[in-house]
């Protein structure tokens, strides 16, 4: 059973059903992709009794759903309690999509055994939802991602600089333009949550998604390539962008807590992941082209 309708919520059900297993999909528009083997629900993953009715009988139960953006600190609590408690009155096992928010500034390549020692807001709410789910005695383990990119992606990359890059027109980004940070695609994300599902030593313990480590800017030259778009015209946001922007959405006021420290690199270490999961990163063009396809 999968929770989300999302794109790496899509994936995971179509790898999973195209290895012939039954799939529930779990969301409150009951969307989801159109295949045999896949059925979509229309359900509040809140509401932890029609949960675990849904959750009866599953095998495994994914988690990729997240409440809106701003409101993590206080939604999140709500959705991981209504989880843990289905999955454990159904006797399934859990792997959870995460993000590296919990981990806090980070010195040096982020790997998956560092303490998860954010103070901020979300990135404690994130730290929290694996901290209580380890604790739970459930069977579950979490999938850590980084900023997402590729077909359906829904991130800075995408919102601040895909389309503008497609179109030709400046893209405004609230990070540094020529920094290394590591993005995950959608795609190597999914394939992750189902290899660790099948992996016994993958529970008890966290892994990350495979990354690609380049700047904003290189990434989005690559897209311009991949596309035959104009060379990327781009700029960084400054804080005073984003407490404007934050008038016309409350995302961008959230941007401001999990923005790196200037200079600083952001590289994902998953090493792990590729050597005992045996999944690694899809070659970056190849993403981009699902992108403009």
């Amino acid at each position: 059973m999968i929770v989300g309708r999302g794109a790496t919520a899509s994936r995971t059900a179509l790898l999973l059903a195209e290895d012939g297993e039954r799939v529930r999909m779990i969301s409150r528009t009951g969307g989801g992709p159109d295949h045999p083997l896949v059925d979509r629900v229309a359900a509040d993953a809140t509401d932890a009794d029609r949960l675990t009715e849904l959750t009866e009988g599953a095998d495994t139960l994914f988690n990729t759903a997240a409440p809106p953006y701003h409101t993590w600190p206080e939604q999140f609590p709500i959705l991981s309690a209504s989880l843990l408690s289905a999955v454990r009155r159904a006797g399934a096992a859990y792997v959870m999509l995460g993000n590296i928010y919990g981990y806090g500034p980070v010195d040096g390549p982020i790997t998956p055994g560092l303490p998860l020692a954010a103070t901020g807001p979300k990135g404690r709410a994130r730290a929290r939802v694996w901290e209580e789910a380890a604790a739970s005695g459930v069977k579950v383990t979490e999938v850590r991602a980084s900023q997402f990119y590729g077909a359906g992606a829904y991130s800075v990359f995408t919102l601040a600089a895909q389309r503008q890059v497609l179109e030709g027109r400046l893209a405004l980004v609230p990070q540094e333009l020529d920094v290394p940070h590591s993005y995950s695609a959608i795609g190597d994300t999914a394939r992750t949550l189902v290899a660790a599902s099948r992996e016994e030593q993958a529970y008890g313990r966290a892994w990350h998604a495979p990354t690609s480590t380049l700047s904003v800017r290189e990434l989005a030259q690559r897209l311009a390539a991949v596309a035959g778009a104009p060379e990327p015209r781009m700029e960084q946001l400054t804080d005073r962008d984003l407490t404007l922007l934050a008038f016309t959405a409350p995302f961008w006021a959230e941007l401001h807590e999990v923005l790196i420290k200037p200079g600083q690199p952001l590289v994902v270490d998953y090493a792990e992941t590729e050597k005992i999961l045996g999944v690694g990163a899809t070659p970056v063009d190849d993403v981009l082209h699902e992108v403009i396809s």
